[in-house]
């Protein structure tokens, strides 16, 4: 009797241990199964919290200059709730044939420069290439009568403007672009807008923590509509952005010092042969060179220098950092096959005037591209002088 007793206790306790495993495993497949679902849930919960920080955010500190509903101000500052923002493309179909038309008289070109090619042959291409370019116009014309209203506050799709980090040639995300600007500002920016989009970034003096900074970026970025942007959403973007390259303010300064009697300033250029033979008869200024590159002190052409938002003391992952410049360009650099013959001040040149020829591995082609227009040869002379001393 105890035996049986003790026998149905223990299969009693298998019973209610295999019924505990089965419900386990069933509880952990159904958990298996929504985690998915779990962490996107999550993630949108996150995200939304973020757009929902970010657009209080954006109200206290951005709306005095990009407006209330982020259309912009006129003469104030562009708008971001702007389909040119996110790149996007009113006439695809306009695009597509303009580029497969570019394309045909790109090769049309190289044919007509070749040295076989006979002169009946050059009369039928010279032919086509006028043909193509007058196709060319036409779709351009058509495509900015269709968006005449928009044009007349800047907007050119003609241009390749349609989308703004084509137009500044930025490499990187959208992502990274807004939160690049925000982190160190434009301080060049006061040449084009009344004021300069300052730093917000506690890291570069201003007020904010990088996660609020991003919590902004999410909140921009949720105005994207992606392809259901419409005309109407174009016309009602009250400020488009304008190119740092305008030289409007650079020409009319100029002409106010022709004015006063003085001498225009001349831009340095970009041949780095034909810089380093000027440079050879000034002395650069180390002193000059640190105010300007840090922007205390303004360009022959009344420019305020940003080396400062991408190149800091310390590295800052943006741009290579200020410390040790010259020791790196003098060991490492000019060591590279595409720099066989420079002087470490040729690289620097080329660096800071032909930015895009050569990118530190690691780093993204954002850099300014005008520094050729935008300064002095005394201005480089110095600057490089500055340069020179970060040999650590």
């Amino acid at each position: 009797m105890f035996e049986r007793m003790l026998v149905g206790k223990i299969e009693n306790r298998i019973t209610v241990g295999l019924i505990s495993f089965v419900l386990i495993m069933v509880f952990l497949g159904w958990a298996a199964i929504n985690e998915g679902g779990r962490m996107a849930a999550f993630a949108e919960m996150q995200e939304a919290r973020a757009i929902e920080q970010g657009a209080m955010l954006f109200a206290a500190n951005c709306t005095s200059c990009h407006g209330l509903d982020g259309r912009g101000l006129v003469g104030k500052a562009p708008g971001l709730n702007n389909p040119m923002l996110f790149g996007h493309d009113f006439f695809p179909e306009v695009t597509s044939q303009i580029s497969d038309l570019n394309g045909e008289k790109s090769l049309l070109s190289d044919e007509l420069a070749a040295a076989g090619t006979t002169d009946a042959r050059k009369t039928e291409i010279n032919t086509r290439i006028t043909e193509i370019d007058e196709a060319i116009a036409n779709l351009n014309a058509e495509r900015l009568k269709d968006v005449d209203a928009a044009v007349q506050k800047g907007y050119n799709p003609n241009d390749g403007s349609y989308s703004r980090l084509t137009e500044l040639g930025w490499s990187g995300t959208l992502d990274s672009f807004l939160l690049t600007t925000l982190i160190h500002g434009r301080p060049v920016s006061n040449n084009y807008w009344p004021d300069p989009m300052p730093a917000w970034s506690q890291t570069a003096g201003g007020p904010l923590r990088t996660d609020q900074l991003e919590d902004i970026v999410h909140y921009i970025e949720n105005w994207d509509k992606g392809d259901n942007w419409t005309l109407d959403d174009l016309y009602a973007v009250q400020q488009f952005p304008i190119l740092p390259a305008d030289p409007a303010p650079l020409e009319a300064q100029i002409e106010e010092l022709k004015a006063s009697g003085g001498v225009a300033a001349v831009e340095v250029g970009t041949d780095v042969q034909a810089i380093t033979a000027e440079l050879a008869s000034l002395t650069g200024d180390a002193a000059k060179g640190d105010a300007l590159y840090h922007g205390q002190q303004t360009s022959g052409f009344g420019n305020t220098l940003a080396c400062l938002g991408c190149h800091q003391a310390n590295a800052n992952g943006v741009g290579p950092m200020t410390s040790g410049t010259f020791t790196r360009a003098s060991n490492e650099r000019i060591a590279e096959p595409l720099f066989a013959g420079f002087t470490p001040e040729q690289y620097l040149i080329d660096s800071i005037v032909n930015p895009s020829h050569y990118v530190v591995p690691g780093f993204v082609d954002g850099m300014q591209k005008d520094f050729g227009q935008i300064l002095t040869p005394q201005n480089l002379a110095d600057i490089l002088a500055y340069l020179e001393t970060q040999n650590q």
